[in-house]
This record gives structure tokens, C-alpha cells and sequence, in this order.
């Protein structure tokens, strides 16, 4: 009897197992066929509307890569991430068609994003790409990047500052140039610096002259063609005639961009009105003839 007693208590035990795996809840019992599979690693790309706390780098990994709020101090924002198109097996170096390219975008799109050309503001836009090691993992992306300086002059630094640059040229901002003082060495302007332009000044920002694609200008007649670009914009700024007078009027500085950022494609040229015999207390933007008389000598 006790064996028999045994008998059926195991044959009870088994038949609830097998039962169990049976009916699964609605599970076929196979843990793997229903499983989508991992998808690929997708190579590293770099936000946009984000700041980094450390200087622009020419080349960004992902190691280094460490974005914060604009809210918080920074020294660079990102105001776009573009993709490049053509297959090479390295980044693009500086001077390459697709970097003047990507320079073009950024130059577009951080216009768009401060709300004016960004030249007219104490800032600079540099292009970042992957490093060689990201290149070769698939990263095909460019960066455009705005930094806020000291000074547009030589021997600029970078500013820490809080807050997004986005719209910060659509109105009135410390960050806009504007009226200057000049410092001049043997008759020619050395330096510029800015000043309220309720404040005794000699220059003035009047805008930006996109010059033609040609070498850098070395000889002093390859600079000819940038001071008569950068009268045009005084005729047009203070509204005045651009004629052959127009040089009796007023004196022009010319701010070029350097021989690096010109080989990048950046033909962006800074153009100041020069008062070279006289100073004024404001603004010179629209004034018309009567402001800028013709000079007798």
C-alpha cells in the first residue's frame, strides 16, 4: 500500500510539472526567438543649442565631449551640427573644399541663430570636426561654434559668459560693435576700442563687406579692392553719395579675417569709418552729407 501510495503521489508531481511548462502564461518557452536584435552602435554626434565649458577644439571625441546649459559659464556655443557628404577616408583638412563648405553653413546658420551677421558682435565662429579616430568609426559630422571675445582686434581672448547667444544681435547689446577709439602709430590706425558713442570717437563699425574668393591680400595693391568694398558700406551706413568724393569725407579701416580663416572661406571683412582729422560725439549711421562734409584736404 505504501508503495503504492508512493506511486502516485510522483506520478501527481510530474504530471504538474509537465502541465506547468505546457502553459506558460502565454510563452512559447523559447527565451531567444522572440527577442529583437541589439541594434549597431551608431558613430558619436554632438548636439546643438549646447555650451561647453572648455576652449573650441579644432578636432572633438567623445571622450571629450562634455556639454552643459547655457545657463551655466561657458566659452563656447554650438549653434549647429551639419553632416558632410563626401566619402574620404580622413577628416577633411582646413583648407578643403568640404571644409569651406561646412565654414559657408555655420556662416549661414550662426547668422540665423544670433540674429544678425555675427561679425557685427565681439564673437568668432570656428568649424569643429571628429577626431581621426571618430572619423574612422564613422562620425561625419561638423560643428559650428560661437565664441564671445574681448575685442575683435589682435590678441583676442575668450570671454566666460552665462547665457545663450541665441537672438543676442537682434537688438541693442554690449555684445554689438560699434563706436571707436582709435590708437594710431606713424598715421595709421594700430588699434580699435570701443566707446559710447556719447563719448569723444574718431571710428565707427559701419558693417560687414563680403569680399570676393581671391588669395589673401599681401601686396598693398591687393588691399585696394577691400577699402573701396569698405566704403561702399560707409556710403550706405551714414547715407552718404558713393562717389569719387566719398574718400574726402572719410577714412577707412579695414579688418580682414586672418590668413587661416581666410584659407577656411571665411571672406568676411569688419569696415569702420575713420574720421582721421576730427572727433564726434555720436553716432554717425544715417547722418547724410551735412555730417561728413567733403574735406578740403
Amino acid at each position: 500500500m505504501r508503495r503504492a501510495m508512493s506511486f502516485l503521489v510522483a506520478a501527481m508531481v510530474a504530471s504538474a510539472a509537465l502541465t506547468g511548462c505546457a502553459d506558460a502564461g502565454g510563452l512559447d518557452g523559447d527565451l531567444t526567438d522572440e527577442w529583437a536584435a541589439m541594434a549597431a552602435p551608431l558613430p558619436f554626434t554632438p548636439a546643438a543649442g549646447v555650451c561647453q565649458v572648455a576652449d573650441f577644439t579644432a578636432s572633438v571625441g567623445l571622450a571629450a565631449y562634455a556639454p552643459v546649459g547655457c545657463d551655466l559659464p561657458h566659452r563656447v556655443e554650438t549653434v549647429h551640427v551639419g553632416a558632410f557628404t563626401a566619402d574620404r577616408a580622413t577628416p577633411p583638412a582646413l583648407g578643403s573644399p568640404e571644409m569651406r563648405t561646412a565654414f559657408a553653413d555655420c556662416d549661414k546658420r550662426a547668422g540665423g541663430y544670433v540674429g544678425d551677421d555675427w561679425r557685427a558682435g565681439r564673437l568668432r565662429l570656428a568649424v569643429a570636426v571628429p577626431t581621426g579616430v571618430g572619423w574612422t568609426a564613422g562620425s561625419r559630422w561638423y560643428r559650428c561654434d560661437l565664441t564671445e571675445l574681448n575685442t575683435v582686434e589682435a590678441a583676442a581672448t575668450v570671454v566666460t559668459r552665462t547665457g545663450s547667444l541665441r537672438d543676442a544681435l537682434k537688438t541693442p547689446s554690449p555684445l554689438r560693435l560699434g563706436c571707436q577709439r582709435t590708437t594710431r602709430d606713424a598715421g595709421r590706425v594700430q588699434r580699435l576700442t570701443p566707446v559710447d558713442c556719447a563719448v569723444a570717437h574718431d571710428a565707427e563699425f559701419v558693417g560687414v563687406w563680403a569680399a570676393p574668393d581671391r588669395p589673401y591680400p599681401k601686396k598693398p595693391e591687393d588691399w585696394v579692392p577691400l577699402y573701396d568694398g569698405c566704403f561702399g558700406v560707409i556710403a550706405r551706413y551714414a547715407g552718404v553719395p558713393a562717389d569719387a568724393f566719398l574718400r574726402y569725407r572719410s577714412d577707412v579701416v579695414v579688418r580682414p579675417p586672418a590668413a587661416g580663416r581666410w584659407a577656411i572661406g571665411d571672406r568676411g571683412v569688419r569696415c569702420y569709418l575713420w574720421l582721421s582729422d576730427r572727433t564726434v560725439t555720436t553716432s554717425l549711421k544715417g547722418a547724410g552729407p551735412a555730417a561728413l562734409p567733403r574735406r578740403t584736404r
